[in-house]
């Protein structure tokens, strides 16, 4: 096996998939509603709504978070269900 090869490919940039012109806009519309969630400080002022994509299941997790210490207060859906999902692939 050529290592050299192996780091290349794993350094080489990976295309994002082409996203709908819909689905975008959708897209937009989210992270403007979440923006504005957390500029009106909704959640509360030390608090903040998140949405992120899990690494492993691919799944979008939302999460309530505290500003400054990124502890996570909530989130939907748990990390054990995650796992789960992760474990039955």
């Amino acid at each position: 096996m050529d290592i050299a090869a192996v780091n290349r490919n794993l350094a080489a940039p990976v295309a994002a998939p082409a996203v709908p012109a819909d689905r975008a806009a959708e897209n937009r519309e989210i992270v403007q509603a979440v923006k504005a969630v957390n500029a009106a400080e909704l959640l509360g002022k030390d608090s903040e709504l998140v949405f992120q994509r899990d690494p492993r299941t691919q799944k979008i997790v939302i999460r309530v978070m505290r500003r400054g210490t990124d502890e996570v207060l909530s989130q939907t859906p748990p990390e054990y269900v995650l796992r789960l999902a992760e474990s039955l692939k």
